[in-house]
């Protein structure tokens, strides 16, 4: 009795074992995918969780401007979206200047550039120019910048922590612009 009721058990453990579980999905999987075509996309992972802009206060809820007369080429990506069931926002801005070609640029330098995290539901404002963010490293990485075609395509990531805010990390960060 007491052998039957051990191979019961370990048939019964085998079972569990074998039986598929349900994954969830890949959060990167939740984005849109990166690409260089004017496809007007943008996404991003905020501390591992998919970001992309929802919603409309007026305005539209992602915007990005290049002019290559200012600043020796100057880029602003902004976007918000109000999460599901909430009222108030969250944004993310990229704004950087000498953008003149394809190649990766530092957003830890605030005189040229800055990344900037908001999140209205919270007392914490994350800049990389905030002279309170006490950490702060990112790279935009520009993948295609064509002019005549009026396209422009990138991805970026940064981290910004500053004292009494949790740190916030914004990975995985792709946009695709018909400027």
């Amino acid at each position: 009795m007491i052998r039957y009721r051990l191979q019961l058990s370990l048939l019964a453990a085998l079972l569990g074992l074998s039986q598929c579980k349900k994954s969830s999905p890949d959060p990167e999987d939740q984005l849109p995918p990166a690409t260089q075509t004017g496809a007007n996309t943008f996404g991003c992972l905020v501390n591992g969780q998919p970001w992309t802009p929802q919603g409309y206060n007026g305005t539209s809820n992602y915007s990005v401007v290049y002019d290559s007369g200012v600043q020796n080429g100057l880029l602003d990506i902004q976007s918000y979206c109000y999460p599901t069931g909430i009222n108030k926002p969250q944004s993310i801005a990229v704004i950087s200047g000498h953008i003149t070609k394809i190649g990766t640029y530092s957003l830890s330098s605030p005189q040229i550039a800055t990344a900037n995290y908001t999140d209205y539901n919270s007392s914490c404002y994350w800049s990389s120019r905030d002279s309170a963010t006490t950490y702060r490293r990112g790279t935009l990485t520009i993948t295609r910048l064509d002019l005549q075609a009026g396209i422009i395509a990138g991805t970026f990531a940064f981290t910004l922590y500053k004292p009494g805010c949790d740190s916030v990390r914004v990975t995985q960060g792709r946009f695709d612009k018909k400027l």
